[in-house]
């Protein structure tokens, strides 16, 4: 599956916890060993359960025109088999020892997770450190996996008027960094790729030092440690080449683009490039823009809730999202659909006037008490899932910022001040950083649309 991820604002109505428990961070243990792999190990003995995920360094970010989405594609054929397991064995193996798993890429990684009971740990390292250098790729199960993302695109992509619609968004709103390219990849490249072309793919990209495993449940560090050095420790290192540098170009001005296909009803995205908290020169930015976010869309009291569509009525849907935890540069999205009797234009003014109104005045100390309490709540419950937990760190890893950044968050999100809010608004949020796309609802012939 694809995924893209944020480390965002997840917003509860709790607004009042025990004092300091938000800080009560659970202890992380690290350890590389000599061939590169980083290892990290959180105790929870809450249950005797245990979490495995194994994070690789490579996502859609990372390819090239030509074969975009083949990090998703590689991502399916890790299911196929080894000379040691062969096709099948894996899941079968897992499902016998009481285990779920699954995997998913993103743009900036891919990543493999078992759920097991803890003292089958050795199992979940023993297949995932096979398959990490013994992977079978045969042309046969290409070709078939190769129909089950293309309807897996048909599903997610194109039969979805919001998805097709953020797909051609993404691909104007970016000149020249990757992340204009969809995680699934476009539809001439899916029916191009050849088993050398994955099998290329995977010899660059799969190897412990390009990789973190991270685990999270009823185990104890020392033997997390011991078991990792056991399976994975004999494999060797590859010679990773880095990438490069992939920086988008400065946009000279406003970009539009409608968007016509079979919808119900129409909607507009608007976007506006900002840095992420790993290429913000000042890391308050990152942080500013979190709660920027918080502030019109955090819960039904936030303004785009209170104001667009309770208030005046002019959206049945109003939403704002930001990519504090992407690799590169981001965008500060917008998105919304107008009510009746409200055009899209007429929707697009509104949504703009509360982004001056966030240049013009500060935000209220009310506000941003109630985004900082449900953060800390966020924080804390959070912790109920060891599957979170150990997807916080992994991904904070795999993306360069440190899984230690996890520890950071509410600390830096509760220092943030309304004039910072303020000055990121009006540094950022400027017409000439800003695309809009606008989805033109055209005649549904006879066909389910969501």
């Amino acid at each position: 599956m694809n995924y893209k991820p944020t480390l965002s604002l997840v917003m509860t109505a709790l607004l009042s916890l025990p004092t300091g428990y938000a800080n009560a961070a659970p202890k992380v243990s690290e350890k590389v060993l000599s061939n590169g792999l980083k290892v990290l190990v959180q105790e929870d003995r809450r249950a005797p359960v245990v979490v495995s995920q194994i994070w690789y360094k490579v996502g859609s970010s990372y390819e090239p025109g030509g074969i975009t989405g083949i990090s998703h594609m590689l991502e399916h054929m890790m299911f196929k088999g080894t000379k040691k397991h062969p096709m099948g064995e894996f899941s079968r193996i897992i499902a016998e020892n009481g285990g779920e798993e699954n995997a998913f890429t993103g743009r900036d990684f891919t990543a493999y997770f078992q759920t097991m009971e803890a003292s089958r740990l050795p199992v979940s390292f023993e297949l995932e450190a096979d398959r990490m250098y013994g992977l079978h790729l045969l042309d046969a199960e290409l070709q078939k996996e190769r129909q089950v993302v293309t309807e897996e695109r048909r599903m997610r992509t194109d039969d979805h008027p919001q998805a097709k619609t953020a797909e051609h968004f993404n691909a104007m709103a970016f000149a020249n960094s990757p992340y204009q390219n969809p995680i699934i990849g476009w539809p001439t490249d899916i029916a191009h790729y050849t088993v050398d072309d994955l099998q290329a793919w995977y010899r660059r990209w799969y190897a412990p030092n390009n990789a973190t495993l991270v685990v999270v449940g009823d185990v104890e560090s020392s033997r997390v440690f011991a078991l990792a050095e056991q399976y994975f420790g004999p494999l060797k290192p590859r010679a990773i080449q880095p990438l490069k540098p992939q920086t988008e170009i400065d946009q000279l001005g406003v970009r539009r683009l409608v968007v016509e296909v079979p919808a119900k009803l129409p909607s507009l995205v608007l976007g506006y490039k900002v840095p992420s908290l790993k290429t913000a020169g000042e890391h308050w930015e990152a942080y500013a823009l979190e709660m920027l976010a918080g502030v019109l869309d955090g819960g039904s009291s936030a303004r785009l809730s209170r104001e667009l569509v309770r208030g005046k009525q002019i959206a049945v849907a109003a939403g704002a999202g930001y990519g504090l935890s992407s690799r590169l540069s981001d965008l500060f999205e917008l998105e919304a659909t107008p009510a009746e009797g409200t055009s899209i234009y007429e929707l697009e003014a509104a949504l703009k006037e509360q982004i001056n109104r966030l240049k013009r005045e500060l935000a209220s100390p009310e506000e941003l008490q109630r985004i900082k309490a449900q953060v800390s709540a966020s924080a804390v419950y959070q912790r109920d899932s060891n599957f979170y937990q150990a997807m916080q760190l992994g991904m904070l890893e795999t993306v360069g910022l440190g899984w230690r950044t996890a520890d950071e968050y509410v600390a830096k999100i509760n220092q943030v001040t309304a004039e910072q809010v303020r000055e990121v608004a009006r540094k950022y949020l400027l017409e000439e950083r800003l695309t809009v796309a606008y989805l033109d609802p055209q005649p549904i012939a006879n066909k389910k649309t969501q």
